[in-house]
């Protein structure tokens, strides 16, 4: 059963594994740093459908289903689904489970939501009450820009300091770690600990980086308190999807509030994603799928290898609507942690 661990950090005794994951990407994710890792690229960014909206639930498709060839499991055997996306009311989410038997807990945290979805979804697993669980997320670059800005065909220019939203996706089966082959070489999810709500009163949509840092930093800050460790202890610090803008200020207000640097373990998943100086990707990658893809196609495959023994993976969110700026709202940010562990 979880316990707690200090005030707000949930220690997952258990330790439920990911015994199957799978990121996809659009043709300019597949030409970024991490294109070979992908496990599929779609080359066209409709995916033949006829809408933006349709091509992110075959994306989300995409991923769960190679999730779930991955970890040797059929749909059915999913108890319990955790996954969101961008699009007005999660509907990419709901509408790529219509052809499923998994029951649906959608969730949304903004570019936060895979950190969330996978949190639920390993604190069920070890609270006992299911055996195996799945999260899965989705954004897509045109039905964002569709919904949050302009179509398209409007032909607007982004500002400098604006992030490009991944056309991407991630999705995980969580397994009981009851004598699994496939555990041996996964990745665990040993703690989780959620964001709080977090404004310091920024309120250019275009300059989210600066807006969810504020979050991010509070709460690594908060998590490193109650475990009582240091940067030191992780060989990875994961935020997604601050940009380069935004883990600049998440360096900076954490040396300034805790005293602790934490330059040397430090990755953002938008800046991983794409190539800032080659591609047209503003100062790095955003949406839900940046750091979903990001997570299963660079930092789990690191830990399944060796390479990597103990990632926290802080999830981060802006919390604003399509509407909310248009009515002088600055933006509300969120960050959720999970920390990942090899053997």
């Amino acid at each position: 059963m979880p316990r707690r661990v200090g005030k707000y950090t949930v220690e997952l005794p258990s330790r439920p594994f990911i015994a199957g994951r799978a990121a996809i990407g659009g043709t300019i994710e597949g030409e970024g740093p991490l294109g070979q890792q992908l496990d599929d690229i779609f080359p066209e960014p409709k995916f033949d459908e006829s809408s933006w909206e349709k091509a992110e639930v075959r994306l989300q498709l995409a991923a769960i289903v190679r999730a779930l060839v991955a970890s040797q499991r059929k749909a059915e055997e999913i108890e319990l689904f955790f996954g969101g996306d961008l699009l007005n009311q999660c509907t990419a989410t709901s509408f790529a489970q219509r052809d499923y038997s998994m029951p649906l807990a959608g969730v949304y945290g903004a570019c936060s939501t895979f950190a969330l979805a996978l949190a639920l979804a390993a604190l069920s697993v070890d609270g006992g009450g299911f055996r195996r669980t799945m999260a899965a997320a989705s954004s897509h670059f045109c039905s964002a820009e569709k919904q949050f800005r302009f179509p398209l065909e409007y032909g607007g220019q982004p500002t400098p300091t604006a992030q490009r939203t991944a056309t991407a996706a991630g999705a995980v089966v969580i397994d009981t770690d009851e004598g699994n082959a496939l555990s041996a070489h996964s990745a665990h999810v040993s703690q989780v600990i959620f964001g709080r709500v977090m404004d310091l009163g920024v309120n250019d949509a275009n300059e989210m980086g600066a807006a969810m840092a504020p979050a991010a930093a509070d709460t690594l800050i908060r998590f490193l308190r109650d475990t009582k460790t240091s940067p030191a202890d992780y060989d990875q610090i994961l935020t997604g999807d601050l940009g380069e803008i935004g883990s600049t200020l998440f360096r900076g207000l954490v040396r300034k509030e805790a005293g602790l640097d934490v330059s040397p373990v430090h990755q953002d998943c938008g800046v991983l994603l794409y190539d800032t100086a080659r591609q047209d990707a503003g100062v790095g990658g955003s949406g839900i799928g940046c750091s979903a893809a990001v997570l299963c196609a660079d930092a789990l495959p690191k830990l399944e290898r060796g390479e990597l023994k103990r990632v926290l993976f802080l999830g981060t969110g802006a919390l604003l609507s399509a509407i909310s700026p248009m009515q002088s709202e600055t933006i509300p940010a969120i960050a959720h942690g999970v920390l990942l562990v090899g053997e």
